[in-house]
This record gives structure tokens, sequence and C-alpha cells, in this order.
């Protein structure tokens, strides 16, 4: 007999990286599956958009600028959600960024910029929820990765990094507390059709490492039903990880 799918009405979330792509996607799908929503980003009027979007529908959210490299400013999201909403059941780990940068091109305020995102964004939500989700011995962190975090790709050699990095960190934290009644999910999204994607390219020699483009990339909406997926399941099952990728784009 197929187990019933858990109901998400009424549990409460984080979705960082939420003003546009992924994190908007994700904010408006689990509200619309009856989730209360605090949507985090840097870009205020954005976040401000899809408030909207979700309220239109009769969903509950709230918007709180944060930047996630910042450690005060997660804590900071973390209470207002406690206090607004309540205890956050579910944390999306989805705030990232992404340049092609070639290593002997020496682009390090990238490089840094990708590692304080892409990591520290990380250990800082991570970090922000973990004691609570302990103490009621509940919880699901969802980590946005990529496909980049199972295969290295010229151009992205900091980036791959820092999802190999993000990867690890998930590894280890899932058998940590695993026990404790958390489980940890990680994302891994291929070509993934995001307004800022054209923005991303910085250096135009690594378009002859790029495979020619062919077939449909991933819309947003795709990531979000994955999500969707991990989530709902019951509390005894691990969706450890989920690697979504375009059907004409594989490894």
């Amino acid at each position: 007999m197929a187990s019933e799918k858990k109901s998400l009405a009424g549990k409460i979330a984080i979705v960082t990286g939420a003003s546009s792509g992924i994190g908007e996607a994700i904010g408006i799908t689990l509200a619309k599956a009856g989730v209360k929503v605090a949507l985090a980003a840097r870009r205020v009027d954005k976040l401000g958009d899809v408030k909207r979007r979700i309220e239109e529908f009769g969903g509950v959210c709230i918007q709180v600028k944060t930047d996630v490299a910042v450690r005060s400013d997660v804590k900071e999201l973390v209470r207002r959600t406690e206090t607004e909403l309540g205890p956050v059941d579910i944390m999306i780990n989805n705030a990232g960024v992404w340049y092609y940068t070639l290593v002997k091109n020496l682009h390090e305020d990238k490089w840094d910029q990708m590692i304080d995102v892409n990591c520290k964004g990380l250990t800082n939500g991570v970090g922000a929820v973990i004691d609570q989700m302990v103490k009621r011995n509940s919880g699901h962190i969802v980590n946005i990765s990529s496909d980049s975090g199972k295969k290295g790709f010229p151009g992205l050699a900091v980036y791959t990094g820092s999802k190999f990095f993000m990867e690890g960190f998930s590894q280890t934290l899932r058998q940590e507390v695993c026990k404790l009644g958390i489980r940890v999910t990680v994302v891994q999204p291929g070509s993934v059709n995001v307004p800022d994607k054209a923005n991303k390219h910085i250096d135009p020699e690594v378009k002859i490492f790029e495979e020619t483009e062919s077939g449909k990339s991933l819309e947003p909406e795709d990531i979000a039903n994955a999500v969707l997926y991990a989530i709902t399941q019951p509390d005894y099952v691990g969706v450890n990880e989920i690697l979504v990728q375009p059907r004409d784009k594989p490894f």
C-alpha cells in the first residue's frame, strides 16, 4: 500500500533567494500548498512583487530583506519568521550566484562573491535553524545545489567548488541529524531558464567549452515541483538527492 503524501497545511518555510527564478517559483509553489512562507532576498522591490502574487491567491507570506552572506541578517530573518509566522519547519537554502570565469583570468572578486553567497550563505542558513529543529525533533532542510555539484565544468571552477562544498556539507549533516527527526535534501538542477542567466557570462572565451544549446531548458517551476515532492513524503522517507536535468542535456 502506497504511503500518503504529507500535508503541508500550516507549515512554516523560509526560502532564500526568493526574489526571482527558482526561489520565486519555490515560494509560490509552497504557498499554494498551504505553507506560510518567509521570502528572503536582497532585492526588496522584487520580493514585494512575489509577495503580492502569493497574497492574490490567499497565500500567507512575509518578506525580509536578507543578505545570506551576513550571519546577522540570517539570524534576524529566522527571528522575524518565528515571531510573525511560527517555528521554522522547512528551510530552503536557495540563494546563490554563478559566473563563468576561467581561473587563468583571475576574476578574484567574483570568486569571493560566489564563495560568500554559496558557501557561507548555506552555513548561515543551517546554523540559524538547526538548534530549534533539533529541540523539536522535526524539520526539513532543502539545499538547492546544481548538477555542477556532481561534475566539474570548464569555466565554473569556483562555482563548482562551492556546490561540491554544499554536497559534502549536506551529506555529513544528514548523517548527523537523521536520528533527530530532521531530513536533509539536496536538489541538483541542470540548465534552468532563469531571468538573469544571460548576465552570468563573464569570460567570452568560455563559450568554446559550452555545449551546443539544443532542446528545452528546465523552468523554475520544475525545480519547485522537485522540492514539493521531497517535502511531502512521509516523515520516515528521506529523499536525499534529486538530480533534475533537461531530457536532452544529461551528463
